[in-house]
C-alpha cells in the first residue's frame, strides 16, 4: 500500500466508498473509518499503520496548501 487510491481499495473491501466533493473532508473521513474497521479487528494491524500515515501525509498536504 501507497498511494490514497490504495487505502480507498481497502475501504471499499469493506463496503466503504467515501467521496463528499471535498478532498479533506473524504480524507479526514476516511480515517474515521480505517479506525472503526481497525477497532473491529476486521483489517491487520501493519495494514492499518501504513494506511493511516499515508491519509496523515496526505492531510497535512492538503492543509499546508495555500
Amino acid at each position: 500500500m501507497k498511494t490514497i487510491f490504495d487505502v480507498q481499495q481497502l475501504l471499499k473491501r469493506f463496503g466503504m466508498i467515501v467521496y463528499t466533493g471535498n478532498r479533506l473532508g473524504d480524507l479526514e473521513l476516511m480515517e474515521e473509518e480505517l479506525q472503526e474497521i481497525y477497532e473491529m479487528k476486521m483489517v491487520e494491524q501493519d495494514d492499518y499503520l501504513v494506511a493511516k500515515m499515508i491519509l496523515r501525509n496526505e492531510i497535512s498536504r492538503e492543509r499546508d496548501k495555500p
